[in-house]
This record gives C-alpha cells, structure tokens and sequence, in this order.
C-alpha cells in the first residue's frame, strides 16, 4: 500500500504568512505542519510515500525532509503539481508511483488527535473499494458534508449552503486502483478545479464507498483561525491534555 501526502496550493489563505514559504511548511506548535499527516502514514505501516507540492517553494519540502530519513523511509518521492487544479488534479500526479496498489491520500494540512491505523487496516481488509474518514463538526459547511443512511454514506456534497447532516469528510482518503479511471473522467467544478467529492461520489454510485467515524480532535489548519486551533490543539496534547496557558 502507497501513501500520498497532498501539500500543493498558494496558501492564499493565509497571506501573508505564504508569501516566504508553502503553507504546509508553517508551524504547528513543535514541529512544520506537514511533519504531522507524514507521521500518521508511518503509523499505519506505510513505507513507501510520494508529497505532491508545487509554486514557487516547492523546494523548501526538499531542505526539510530530504529523502525522508527523519521518518525511517528509505526514499521519499516528489511530484510537482502545476497551478492550482484541485485535490483530485493533484491526486493524478501520484498515478505511476500508486502502480495499481492500493493508496491512503491525506492534505497536508489535516492534523489528527489519534493515530489512524485501525482504518488503514480495515482498508487493507476490504475486498476493495474506497474508505474515509469523517467528523462530525459545528460548522460542516466549510467541507465536504456527508449525508448518511442506515449506515452507508449515500451522498456527498460539497460546501453546502444547507448541510444534510453535521458530519465532514476528513482529509483522509483511502481508495482502490479504480481511483485512476474515475479522475480521468472529472470535469472542472465552478471553483474551476477537480474535485475529490467527485471521486467520492463515483465511488457511492458503485456502493463500494465504506467509512470511519475519527475518534478524537480534528482540524485542517488552512484559515488563521484553524490554523490556531491547531497550534493550541497540539500544545495541549503535548502537555499531556492539561489545561494549557498562553501566559
């Protein structure tokens, strides 16, 4: 099994913080954001990696990890996404290093409380198909949102306006090699990039798209605020969950 770590993107976000390096370069309490999704891939067993990137700093992911020595991989792989085309345009990239294994894709900007090993292991054990992960948060209309049914997720829709349920998709995608067929045939959404909804959808209407509830704290970390977040977040778990104090 393969992992992919998406961390692409102008970070436009969280200008002007990008305006010297990529967003996933930022730091996250302790440590670069982008140390935090690599770890979660080892966890689970993963060896063999590729980092999607691109823009003007897609070098600095070179000065850091190098070949990824600090994470005990023997080689860690790069790609380089031109522009801005969408989490799943920058899933394509990953398309020979996958070579018809299986995939576990995260962004590099999602942090999770808990490994997400027990996951990638039912993953592993499914005959195939797709796997994610959601959470359910206060405000779902800034992600993904999944609708469920007797305990199937049977639609998936993208920043809604009027959220069917509370529940988002997590920035962890698990997914068989039919991956590269349903990519392929995307078209751009209004936002003008090609979306991983879209994937996910494709994945619905085969009935082969299976789910886990995270247990624990979530957050991306692609806005000021959640950016924030994140940092108290991560202080607090390195203070053994003790009430932490900015004085």
């Amino acid at each position: 099994m393969k992992g992919v770590v998406l961390a692409g993107g102008l970070g436009s976000r969280l200008y002007p913080l990008t305006k010297i390096t990529n967003k996933h370069l930022l730091p996250i309490y302790d440590q670069p954001m982008i140390y935090y999704p690599l770890q979660r891939l080892v966890e689970a067993g993963i060896r063999e990696i590729m980092l999607v990137t691109g823009g003007s700093f897609a070098g600095h992911f070179l000065n850091l990890l190098e070949n990824g020595g600090d994470f005990g991989l023997k080689r860690l792989h790069y790609a380089f996404q031109r522009g801005e085309g969408g989490i799943a345009d920058a899933l394509k990239l990953a398309e020979d290093f996958v070579d018809g294994d299986r995939c576990v894709v995260i962004l590099g900007d999602n942090i999770f409380e808990n490994p997400i090993v027990d996951s990638v292991e039912k993953f592993r054990k499914q005959q195939d198909g797709a796997r994610i992960l959601l959470k359910e948060v206060p405000d779902p209309e800034r992600f993904g949102v999944a609708e469920l049914r007797d305990g199937k997720v049977v639609s998936i829709e993208e920043k809604p306006a009027h959220p069917k349920s509370n529940y988002a998709v997590t920035g962890v995608y698990m997914y068989d090699a039919y991956v590269w067929e349903v990519v392929k045939t995307l078209k751009p959404s209004r936002r003008n990039e090609l979306e991983i909804t879209d994937v996910n959808n494709a994945y619905i209407a085969r009935s082969s798209l299976y789910y886990d509830i995270v247990e624990g704290w979530w957050t991306d970390a692609g806005t000021f605020d959640s950016l924030l977040r994140a940092n108290l977040l991560i202080a607090k778990q390195r203070s053994g969950n003790k009430e932490f104090s900015l004085i």
